[in-house]
């Protein structure tokens, strides 16, 4: 009951925020102005989304505050993951400052124990877990960072997200963690209908992407997936199997094609060439695509409520079929972008 009531209150916050935050995004002029070389928006758009869902998460949390002991630490990185977004989406920061700080905030909450655990307790075993954890935080917070390209996508697969994280939480009996769970797809509910709006419309931002992949990775983090420690590992990854994908297919085709040669090279690169833009340059409409995204997101997820009752056979399995499906996708992707443009492996 508490959490439903919870759920409602953040929904509500949210979605009463948004209008009030886009006449403030214009008034401080902070706004995604239109770019034809990478952005497909035609008008000026308010970018202060991440500040609503914000909003909401902490209404809804606020009146459970007791219960919450345990998270405060993602909390705080998240918030800071927030500030640093704010100020990129304003002044515009540079690759390598938002890479570090990104890195300090990431091993700020490794240093509060959250952490990928699957190797013995050994110092060896200890480093190699805290550079996979720092590599899963900074990754999964910039590939949501990459996601948010089409309308909806970005919060509308973190509704989806955090949906099949509660649901294997509130299964388990994690309260405290089950419910910032439920609450944050509540905040990301609440944006999504004004990210698919034609006029009034808002934007997430650096601020609000950032922060949607900061606070899934570090859930990630937190929950106790399953009793095996290989199952444990392969829930996160299927339930963030489309953004993990996009990243990974993202940075082989632009090496590929030379796009990029250095670390701080892919950092700064911005184009139209993610999953979900080729999913439209070969012909499906935006609205499509996005709606095509959510059913592999909800058909990983799926796969990952079932394997979280499951051995490491069936995790191994639940694997190897989302690397199969993606490795289909991104076949047909590159095959229709060959035929539409003409270009040449």
């Amino acid at each position: 009951m508490i959490s439903f009531l919870s759920f409602l209150l953040t929904l509500t916050v949210t979605a009463v925020a948004v209008p009030f935050l886009i006449r403030l995004a214009f008034h401080l002029h902070i706004l995604d102005m239109p770019d034809g070389a990478r952005k497909i928006h035609r008008a000026a758009t308010p970018l202060l989304g991440g500040i609503a869902i914000y909003m909401g998460i902490l209404a809804g949390l606020l009146p459970n505050a007791g219960h919450l002991a345990s998270i405060w630490p993602i909390l705080a990185g998240g918030t800071l993951i927030m500030i640093l977004g704010l100020v990129d989406d304003i002044k515009h920061l540079s690759a390598r400052l938002r890479i570090a700080c990104q890195f300090l905030i990431a091993l700020g909450l490794i240093s509060c124990g959250y952490r990928i655990e699957f190797l013995p307790s050994t110092a060896w075993g200890d480093v190699i877990e805290i550079c996979i954890t720092l590599i899963w935080i900074i990754g999964v917070t910039n590939a949501y960072n990459y996601l948010d390209g089409l309308d909806g996508l970005c919060a509308g697969s973190a509704v989806i997200n955090a949906s099949f994280f509660a649901i294997i939480l509130f299964n388990a009996g994690q309260y405290p963690i089950s419910l910032l769970t439920i609450v944050f797809a509540a905040a990301c509910l609440g944006f999504v209908p004004y990210n698919f709006r034609k006029r009034k419309k808002m934007f997430l931002g650096d601020a609000g992407s950032t922060f949607i992949g900061f606070m899934l990775a570090s859930i990630a983090l937190v929950g106790n997936w399953a009793e095996g420690s290989r199952v444990k590992l392969a829930v996160p990854i299927l339930v963030l199997g489309v953004p993990i994908f996009d990243m990974i297919f993202t940075t082989i085709l632009r090496i590929r094609d030379g796009k990029v040669r250095t670390f701080v090279e892919w950092l700064r690169y911005a184009s139209k060439d993610h999953f979900h833009h080729y999913l439209v340059e070969i012909g499906l409409k935006p609205r499509w695509a996005v709606m095509f995204i959510y059913a592999i997101t909800i058909f990983l997820g799926i796969s990952a409520v079932i394997v979280s009752r499951g051995s490491t056979v069936e995790a191994y399995l639940s694997i190897l079929q989302g690397v199969i499906i993606f490795w289909i996708i991104a076949t047909l992707i590159v095959v229709g972008k060959r035929r539409c443009s003409g270009w040449e492996e």
